[in-house]
């Protein structure tokens, strides 16, 4: 039911998609142009050279007879591509130093760029819990100006733990990957098993900070305490967000996935923003239903939970009184 509420409420606001893929569109057009200035010398010596050209072609050709359903030759591909891997590490360790600072400097303008499209996200949030609260329809930008002092405090604390725990799994999968390759395991048994560990990974790091953004918003609590509350997972039913959660995952990478590849990457540019908005929906009305808050899912239907919890004092005073 959470999850159809959710999906509701994602439709209800579709409209914010447009804004927010403008917003995104522009942290992507300057920090691109950032890291093409800053990285780009090192990282054209790296894709100019042999052992990288012989990696791709190695994974293309894999990609290629996977999706033409050649299987057996997938054996060979794979021994190229592990080779080439290799060649290519030792490549890295004789220019460590460029390597080194190309990265550092690669991961500043990513955190840079999540802050800032953490703000547009902040914003969507305000947008969306508006919406389901009033029925009022916020401006994007007015929404964006008016919430910037919480969205930099909030950014700043989420955007490094989030990427800190990005780049664990990145790394993770890359060396999983070739130790995959590795293994005596069938290839299809490897490739699963690969796509479920990202697909745990990402619903774990979902279903621990889901109550973040509608506490600070909804419940309107301080950083503090609304990074306290979004850890603890005190009568959360954590299971079953996890178990939305995971379903989300699936259903957003299987869209951009088919976007990427029958659209030729046109349809990202509805499918990512959206990705994000379906995502911050579930947040809230996981949110509404466990406080036991009555919100609304669309212009002419309200959802209101079995007995609704009576205001505190505090609550009253504080201007939640559309409960």
């Amino acid at each position: 039911m959470k999850f159809k509420h959710a999906f509701h409420v994602f439709v209800d606001n579709f409209s914010v998609i447009y804004k927010q893929l403008l917003f995104r569109l522009i942290i992507l057009f300057v920090s691109g142009a950032v890291c093409v200035a800053g990285v780009y010398p090192f990282i054209k010596d790296l894709i100019g050279s042999a052992q990288f050209n012989s990696m791709l072609d190695g994974v293309k050709g894999f990609i290629t007879n996977l999706l033409n359903g050649q299987v057996d030759e997938l054996a060979g591909l794979s021994e190229k591509v592990q080779t080439a891997y290799a060649e290519l590490i030792e490549l890295l360790n004789t220019n460590l130093t460029q390597a080194v600072l190309s990265v550092l400097l690669l991961l500043l303008i990513v955190i840079i760029a999540k802050w800032f499209m953490g703000l547009g996200n902040y914003a969507t949030a305000s947008v969306i819990n508006d919406k389901m609260a009033l029925r009022a329809k916020q401006p994007f930008l007015g929404t964006l100006i008016r919430n910037l002092k919480s969205a930099s405090i909030y950014n700043a604390i989420y955007v490094p733990i989030s990427v800190l725990y990005d780049v664990a799994i990145v790394v993770a999968m890359f060396f999983l990957f070739f130790s995959l390759l590795n293994s005596v395991l069938y290839f299809f048994i490897c490739l699963f098993l690969f796509v479920l560990v990202v697909v745990f990974s990402i619903t774990f790091k979902m279903t621990v900070t889901s109550d973040w953004l509608p506490a600070l918003i909804r419940g309107k609590m301080k950083q503090g305490a609304a990074m306290k509350y979004a850890f603890s997972r005190k009568n959360k039913n954590t299971f079953n967000v996890m178990s939305n959660f995971a379903v989300i995952v699936l259903i957003v990478f299987a869209l951009n996935m088919a976007a990427l590849i029958l659209t030729l990457g046109a349809g990202l540019l509805i499918t990512v923003p959206s990705s994000y908005a379906i995502i911050i929906s579930f947040e809230f009305v996981n949110y509404y239903d466990r406080e036991e808050i009555k919100y609304s899912i669309d212009k002419n239907t309200i959802i209101s939970p079995a007995k609704e919890r009576p205001l505190s004092r505090e609550e009253f005073f504080r201007g939640d009184g559309n409960r």
